[in-house]
């Protein structure tokens, strides 16, 4: 295993984190069994960062990974958890909710703590109810020792709230088809800049990149080094010293030993410059299989219903590209789930909730049907219909 300096912590990280959201599963829940077995092959093997959070798996994660720290594994790893900050309506909140996600860890004390998701609208919420005062109580009691936050939004928020505190570490998404989406690879050597230890979510766009079509596969044969869409994604990470570690969110045992093996392997700085314009070529023929020219410039929102309009845009975009049509449909079901049940959205984003008041035609600089493209959006990502390239 490679690691790499955690900030000014002293604390060297494992290069590969072990990332708890997707966990194997069995009859709707968390298959327990095999996810202690993984997480432990990952620890014997090197990796000593473990993350979860409170929705994860239904809060059946924090149970299972705290499981899996027993027998003397907690004191291999770091360990990482959440604060849902869509669950806090006042201060008292924050206690409230730490207190149940250490009783499900079965921990005094976790490593890291996140404020989860934050965006321009939880940052505000989050600061005016105080809570980096609070954070900094529950540090000096013991309850957990260092504090951070996970991202998702624009690279002008992520830097306003790098530079709002002396956070211990960020978590965003990044890969090398999101180097401009949210903090993108600005926000990264940004961040890096100030000393904040980088965390990788998403590294392989939640398997997007894993198994690509046809038009990408060809690329990646004609390198002279022969490697897996996973092992192209996560060395061009690892090739980044800005990126401190990279979590994978695995579900088998076969994809944590290729994972480790990969890691092991890894190096700073090790592509060269043809691989790195290989990725590049790879990038651009992904979106040339766009199927609709949004840019995600934004300038049709807000949208008066609520619809996130670039979002599903790109969520339909990505089905195509890159070959995943039921991964667009399940996170099509997640932003109703989102909405009605786990209240992490304050209102329903799918475009089902397009009224066609065409308000948003008139500023897209693309002249996109959107009202159009919205029906077909939702034939096909919530009813089940057939992909198609035009309307």
């Amino acid at each position: 295993m490679q690691f790499r300096r955690f900030g000014a912590l002293d604390f060297d990280v494992s290069v590969l984190g072990f990332g708890a959201m997707r966990l194997p599963t069995r009859e709707g829940r968390v298959d327990e069994a095999e996810t202690i077995r993984m997480i432990r092959y990952a620890i014997d093997h090197g990796v000593n960062y473990v993350d979860t959070a409170y929705p994860y798996h239904g809060g059946q994660s924090e149970v299972v990974v705290g499981r899996a720290l027993a027998d003397g594994y907690r004191q291999k790893v770091s360990v990482a958890t959440k604060l849902p900050c869509w669950e806090v309506r006042d201060r008292a909140d924050f206690d409230r909710l730490l207190d149940i996600q250490l009783g499900r860890l079965g921990l005094p004390c976790v490593d890291f703590y996140l404020l989860h998701a934050l965006s321009k609208d939880t940052w505000p919420r989050m600061r005016s109810l105080g809570v980096l005062g609070w954070a900094k109580g529950a540090i000096a009691a013991g309850r957990f020792r260092h504090l951070g936050f996970s991202f998702h939004d624009s690279q002008d928020v992520f830097k306003e709230i790098v530079d709002a505190y002396d956070w211990s570490m960020c978590q965003v998404q990044y890969n090398y088809m999101d180097v401009e989406s949210q903090a993108g690879r600005e926000g990264v050597r940004y961040a890096a800049s100030k000393g904040i230890p980088v965390v990788v979510m998403e590294p392989l766009l939640g398997g997007k990149l894993v198994n690509p079509p046809e038009a990408i596969r060809s690329l990646w044969d004609g390198a002279r080094r022969k490697r897996s869409a996973t092992a192209w994604a996560l060395d061009w990470l690892w090739d980044q010293p800005e990126v401190t570690t990279v979590l994978s969110g695995m579900t088998t045992m076969e994809q944590v030993r290729e994972n480790v093996a990969l890691a092991a392997a890894s190096r700073p700085a090790a592509l060269t410059a043809e691989e790195k314009s290989l990725v590049d070529q790879v990038r651009a023929r992904y979106r040339e299989v766009i199927t609709i020219p949004c840019t995600a410039c934004n300038y049709c929102m807000p949208c008066p219903n609520g619809v996130d309009i670039p979002g599903n845009f790109g969520n339909y975009n990505d089905g195509i590209a890159f070959d995943k049509p039921e991964a667009s449909r399940g996170q099509y079901a997640w932003w109703r789930v989102a909405f009605e049940s786990v209240k992490l959205l304050d209102h329903d984003v799918r475009a089902a909730c397009c009224a066609e008041c065409g308000e948003c035609e008139d500023k897209c600089p693309q002249s996109i049907p959107i009202a159009r493209w919205m029906g077909v959006i939702h034939s096909v990502l919530g009813e089940g219909k057939a992909f198609v390239r035009s309307v």
